[in-house]
C-alpha cells in the first residue's frame, strides 16, 4: 500500500475493466459512514420536511465542492493528498490549515466509527462488551488496511453494493409500520442543530485523489464518477431518514441513552427483529468501508505529504481514536456534530479557494473544467463560516 502516488493500482477481472465504478464505490464508501447514523435523531429535532431541505442543500454543495476537488487534482501534474494540494495552491499556512481540518475531520470519523462499530455488533451478537468489539473491529481494519490498497478498492466496491440492497431491504420491510405523525412534525427553531451532523455524512473529498489513481488512463471519466459518488449518498440519506424517523420518531429517541440514539440502535429496540438486524448490518458495513478509506487518506498524508517513515505514519494515524474509545472520552452524537461543522466547513473554504487558485496556477490540462463559480463560491465560504461559529458558540458559551 505504500506504493508512490500516482502510480496505477494493479486490478484483476471486472475490477480492471470497471474502473469507473471502483472509483464512484471509493468515494461513495469514503462519503457514506458514521455520520448516517446520527441524521435520523438529529433531522428528528427539526422535522423531516426542513430535513430534507438541509439533506439535499448540504448534499448538492458538496457535489460543487467535490467537482472543485475533482479539477484541483486534474490541473496538477504532482500527486498529493488535501494537504499537498493546499500547500501549493495557497502556500504554508494552507498546508497548515488544511492539516487541521482533516485531523480533526479523521481523527473523528476514526473514533465515531469505533465507538458505533463496538455498539452495534455488541447489540448483533449481544456477547461480550461495546469495547470488545470496537477492539476487534480496529483489529480486523488495520490488517486489511496493512494489506494493502488493491484489496480496499475491491471492498469497497463490494460492500457498497450490498449496502444499497440493504437500504432498499429496510424501506421495503418498513412501508406498512411508518408512523406518518412522527414525519409531520417540525421545529424550524431548530434548524441548525442537523448541520453539524450532515456535514459530517457529506465529507468525502480525501477520496477524490484515491479516484484519480484508480482511472489511471480514464480520466475522463473523473468527473462522471464524482457526479454519481456525490448523488447516491444523497438518495440513501434520505431514504433512511425517511425509514428511520417513521419508524422511531423524536419522542422515543429522546427516551434512549445519548450513545443509544444511533439510528440502527433504534431500529433494533423500536422496530421488527429482523428490520434491526438488516439495519446494524447496515451500519457495519457503511463504517467498515469509510474506516478504510479515510484511514488509508490520513496515513497518506503522513507518509506522502510529510515524508515520515510507514511506521511513524501508522501509528500517529491510528494510535487517536484508539486512546479516545478506550478512555471513552466523547459520545457518537457529539463527535459528529463538531467534527462535522470543524473540520467540513474548514475543509470547504479551503477547497473553494485552491479551486480559484488552481485555475490560475494549474500546471496541467484537465480532463474537465468548471467555471469559476465566484458568487456560488463566496456563498458557501459564508456558510461554513457562519457553521463554524454555531458550533463553537454552543459548545464554549
Amino acid at each position: 500500500m505504500f506504493q508512490k502516488r500516482g502510480h496505477s493500482k494493479t486490478h484483476l477481472g471486472f475490477f480492471a475493466r470497471h474502473r469507473q465504478w471502483i472509483a464512484i464505490a471509493t468515494l461513495i464508501g469514503t462519503i457514506i459512514g458514521a455520520g448516517v447514523l446520527g441524521i435520523p435523531y438529529a433531522v428528528a429535532k427539526v422535522g423531516f420536511l426542513y430535513g430534507f431541505i438541509l439533506i439535499v442543500g448540504l448534499g448538492l454543495s458538496f457535489l460543487l465542492l467535490n467537482l472543485f476537488m475533482g479539477e484541483i487534482v486534474l490541473r496538477t501534474k504532482e500527486q498529493h493528498q488535501l494537504t499537498g494540494y493546499a500547500e501549493k495552491y495557497l502556500g504554508p499556512w494552507g498546508k497548515r490549515l488544511m492539516a487541521f481540518s482533516m485531523l480533526i475531520g479523521i481523527y473523528g470519523a476514526l473514533s465515531a466509527y469505533l465507538i458505533g462499530e463496538g455498539t452495534t455488533l455488541y447489540t448483533i451478537f449481544k456477547i461480550g462488551s461495546p469495547l470488545l468489539f470496537s477492539l476487534l473491529f480496529f483489529a480486523v481494519c488495520i490488517l486489511i488496511i496493512l494489506w494493502g490498497v488493491k484489496a480496499t478498492g475491491k471492498f469497497e466496491l463490494i460492500l457498497t453494493a450490498f449496502l444499497i440492497l440493504i437500504v432498499f431491504a429496510i424501506g421495503l420491510f418498513s412501508l406498512r409500520q411508518l408512523n406518518v405523525a412522527n414525519l409531520m412534525f417540525h421545529n424550524l427553531a431548530l434548524i441548525a442543530v442537523p448541520y453539524g451532523v450532515i456535514m459530517f455524512a457529506f465529507a468525502g473529498s480525501p477520496a477524490i485523489p484515491e479516484m484519480q489513481e484508480v482511472l489511471v488512463k480514464e480520466k475522463k471519466k473523473m468527473k462522471t464518477a464524482i457526479i454519481i459518488g456525490s448523488l447516491i449518498p444523497i438518495f440513501m440519506y434520505l431514504l433512511f431518514t425517511f425509514v428511520v424517523m417513521g419508524l422511531v420518531g423524536l419522542s422515543q429517541f429522546e427516551v434512549l441513552e445519548p450513545n443509544q440514539r444511533i439510528a440502527t440502535i433504534a431500529l433494533s429496540v423500536y422496530s421488527h427483529h429482523l428490520l434491526g438486524l438488516f439495519a446494524n448490518i447496515l451500519a457495519v458495513l457503511t463504517m467498515f468501508t469509510s474506516f478504510l478509506s479515510l484511514g488509508l487518506a490520513l496515513l497518506e498524508v503522513y507518509h506522502y505529504d510529510y515524508s515520515l517513515s510507514k511506521v511513524t505514519a501508522t501509528v500517529l494515524t491510528f494510535s487517536v481514536p484508539l486512546i479516545i474509545i478506550l478512555f471513552q472520552l466523547t459520545s457518537f452524537i457529539n463527535i459528529l456534530e463538531i467534527s462535522g461543522s470543524l473540520a467540513g466547513g474548514l475543509g470547504g473554504i479551503l477547497i473553494i479557494a485552491m479551486f480559484w487558485q488552481a485555475q490560475k496556477k494549474g500546471n496541467r490540462t484537465p480532463e474537465y473544467a468548471l467555471s469559476t463559480h465566484y458568487w456560488l463560491g463566496s456563498l458557501l465560504i459564508l456558510l461554513f463560516s457562519l457553521g463554524i461559529f454555531y458550533q463553537l458558540a454552543i459548545h464554549l458559551f
